[in-house]
């Protein structure tokens, strides 16, 4: 009998900001523009954070009321709508760029994900108060 093992290789498409950048853009963007949130859950063990999906009603946003520690996230789509006049492309080798089109034509640097581009467009436009 012959066994074979066939591994399959998964690439993850990053769709939400990760703990790191989420602590950054927390001091950056309004609360209110996040759609998600890290729920601190602390524990004998060290804290953990769970990535929580804010609820919503009959088509209404109700922000949480987040508790100390609690960080704010944004998906992709929710940090598309943070950004003027942007256009998401990407190169011939896979690589994801923000191209702003406002008053000053920006790119961001090349990604592996979308996330990380406009993450870092935003903190690029944030250092030139273009936000």
């Amino acid at each position: 009998m012959v066994i074979r093992y066939i591994f399959l290789t998964m690439t993850m498409i990053k769709a939400f900001t990760d703990l790191q950048q989420s602590r950054k853009l927390a001091k950056i963007l309004p609360l209110e523009s996040a759609d998600m949130y890290y729920f601190l859950d602390p524990t004998p063990a060290g804290n953990i954070y769970h990535l929580t999906i804010q609820r919503v009603d009959v088509g209404i946003k109700n922000l949480p009321h987040y508790d100390e520690g609690d960080i704010p996230c944004w998906s992709l789509a929710s940090l598309l709508s943070v950004l003027p006049d942007y256009t998401l492309q990407s190169s011939t080798d896979g690589k994801v760029f923000v191209v702003c089109e406002s008053k000053k034509p920006m790119i961001s640097d090349a990604y592996d994900n979308p996330v990380d581009a406009c993450v870092a467009m935003i903190e690029k436009l944030h250092e030139l108060k273009m936000l």
